[in-house]
């Protein structure tokens, strides 16, 4: 099963202290094994085919909102939420081939992530990608129990569509506006699936 690389020093303290423990307290190894199974489940990271043409979802989770947005970056878009549990996949993809034009991180709270306030107010990275289509933006968001945002990005790199861009480790929500002319294929309470899941016609498809 490959791994997320995010997760290799947890995993590796983990399986230590497990390998300790079977010498010098063999009743914690049976408390610390379970542990090592649901770290090296949280971490996975298995490969995935797109399921047709568009933009894809760039994360694994339940799709918790679907409506018209204006930002500056974006100009009129679609707005799709997808709320991240904790035992969801959490690396995150891009929905199509682009280029990082802007990284804004963003401090702010831990609200639960599928309330839509979360998208205003809690801790989140942005991530505004320059497309053939037009612009799209990536927005990385915190939840309760999330812990830490990853973005292993930087301005000017070009991703493909469907490449690992980063995670949020723990539960969290990926916010992606998508340009307004997009034909959506998914529904609010659909599941999605990082890099598989296409969510709409590209503009140019019609």
């Amino acid at each position: 099963m490959k791994l997320a690389r995010d997760g290799y020093p947890l995993i590796a303290f983990t399986g230590f202290m497990l390998i300790g423990s079977l010498f010098f307290a063999p009743p914690v190894a049976g408390f610390l094994a379970p542990v090592l199974g649901l770290v090296i489940w949280f971490f996975r990271d298995p490969e995935r085919i797109p399921e047709g043409e568009g933009f894809l979802s760039p994360a694994d989770g339940r799709i918790v909102e679907i409506e018209h947005a204006e930002l500056p970056f974006t100009g009129k878009a679609w707005k799709i939420g997808i709320f991240m549990n904790p035992l969801s996949v959490h690396v995150n993809r891009f929905p199509c081939a682009g280029t990082v034009e802007r990284l804004e991180y963003v401090p702010g709270k831990k609200w639960m992530a599928f309330a839509p306030k979360a998208s205003e107010v809690n801790e989140r990275m942005l991530v505004g990608i320059s497309t053939e289509y037009g612009p799209v933006l990536l927005v990385q968001i915190a939840g309760f129990l999330a812990r830490r945002i990853v973005c292993r990005l930087r301005k000017g790199d070009r991703l493909e569509r469907g490449q690992r861009y980063g995670m949020i480790k723990m539960g969290s929500k990926v916010d992606v506006y998508l340009p307004a002319a997009a034909r959506l294929s998914v529904a609010k309470g659909q599941q999605v699936f990082a890099g598989r899941t296409v969510l709409g016609g590209a503009p140019c498809d019609e």
